[in-house]
């Protein structure tokens, strides 16, 4: 709301009215207001796309699923919701970008979103008290800050449970991983996993994040974990990749630096090998098959997806970034639930804002998500003691492995809380 020329030459008595009303609807004033107009609520989710590295645009397309799909049941308790998406490019400019521009539209929260530049992102929204729910977890900042409120342990935890998976299988490994900020933080994460196992450091390998040719990397890789090795079930080393998009380019060229057939245990963490990756390369006969893969979640084929699944059917409109088996789009599932829920404890008469829902998260006792994630809360009580990431609230894993071109449970592994093992962990970030 802006204050006409006219409107100065009134009473001092009207002008302070006016800009009360301003306030209470939210013009933006003052940090944390109100999103939007009348019962609307405003949210963004942003994400790479189109860009040389990772994307995730389905993502974006997931959080638009959901809000035609929460708007024609009729809002959340009754109010519309509206989805902002804006397009990180994974750059530090960007992030900050769609920051602002969640600033500029007032929205009251940022959900379900991507991006490594947890600085660019954070510090716009904390200026403003905008709360940051279920963010893909490849941020340090997202364990950090007060207004974030991750529904998975991120990076840490996947890696730290890849370090666990391997650890109970290989007698050498290898670690390729970015030459990037993020990326120094892996080998650390990766060796607290595999000492909790009594196994040797993971050989560090880097690449250039926008790599094409991961050769060199391929080589060094194939030459530190081959060997004869002291145990017949540890005949071979281990090679895990953790290059988002860029994981399959550096698999093909370790196939073709193996033409002796050594063909030591590959494995990455979901979000580098998904579903749709080996499904595009053979299904069956894709070189995935036997990989080892470390997640946060049940596998796509649990029943407990299905009204993801149904969401997407109904409402993604033909919008093939939207893969029920990705792990972003179902990340942004779980923190769109989240939002629901701490909407619905919200009185239907309040006005929602941002420092509203923030005070609600910090109060949340167990906020449920289906069965998804263990039932998620973020009061200082249930903050873990891991250093660099204080913020984690959920530190549980999933083992998998790909069978017959479908990423299953690992026989013989349960769900694994990785807390305890990243708490005797070096600080990595």
């Amino acid at each position: 709301m802006t204050i006409s020329r006219r409107a100065v030459s009134l009473s001092r008595t009207f002008a302070a009215t006016a800009m009360g009303a301003c306030l209470v609807a939210g013009c933006g004033v003052i940090p944390g207001g109100s999103g939007g107009s009348g019962d609307t609520i405003t949210v963004m989710t942003f994400a790479p796309e189109d860009t040389k590295a990772t994307n995730m645009p389905g993502m974006t397309g997931m959080a638009k699923a959901y809000e035609r799909w929460v708007n024609a049941k009729g809002g959340i308790n009754g109010r519309k919701l509206r989805v902002l998406t804006c397009n990180e490019k994974n750059t530090a400019s960007g992030a900050a970008e769609c920051a602002r521009k969640a600033v500029k539209e007032k929205a009251v929260a940022v959900v379900g979103s991507y991006s490594q530049h947890g600085r660019a992102f954070m510090a716009p929204l904390e200026v403003e008290g905008i709360p940051f729910i279920g963010g893909y977890g490849v941020s340090s900042e997202e364990f950090q800050s007060t207004l974030s409120y991750p529904v998975n342990g991120g990076q840490p935890v996947l890696i730290a449970g890849a370090g666990h998976q391997l650890g109970r299988a290989c007698e050498k490994v290898a670690l390729v991983r970015p030459d990037t900020l993020v990326g120094d933080t892996l080998p650390v994460l990766l060796n607290a996993g595999l000492r909790a196992n009594q196994m040797a450091d993971a050989s560090d390998i880097r690449a250039a994040e926008d790599s094409a040719d991961f050769v060199p990397q391929a080589r060094e890789a194939l030459a530190h974990t081959t060997g004869t090795g002291k145990d017949k079930d540890k005949n071979n080393g281990c090679v895990t990749a953790v290059l988002g998009e860029r994981t399959e380019t550096f698999f093909d060229a370790f196939r073709r630096t193996d033409p002796q057939r050594k063909k030591p245990q590959i494995s990455s963490v979901l979000g580098s090998v998904s579903q749709s990756l080996v499904d595009r390369t053979g299904g069956k006969e894709s070189p995935f098959e036997g990989a080892y893969i470390t997640s946060w979640y049940p596998v796509a084929g649990d029943p407990l997806w299905d009204p993801m699944r149904k969401v997407i059917n109904d409402y993604a409109f033909g919008d093939d970034t939207v893969d029920a088996d990705d792990s972003g789009a179902q990340t942004t599932w779980i923190a769109y639930t989240v939002l629901g829920e701490i909407i619905k404890g919200i009185k239907e008469d309040d006005d929602i804002s941002a420092r509203k829902i923030s005070r609600a998260l910090n109060q949340a006792q167990a906020v449920k998500t289906g069965g998804l994630t263990p039932d998620l809360s973020w009061r200082y009580q249930d903050m873990r003691a891991v250093a660099g990431f204080p913020r984690i609230v959920n530190g549980r894993v999933t083992f998998q492995i790909v069978r017959s071109g479908r990423l299953v449970a690992q026989p013989g592994e349960q769900s694994l809380d990785m807390t305890p093992t990243l708490e005797q962990a070096p600080r990595a970030a």
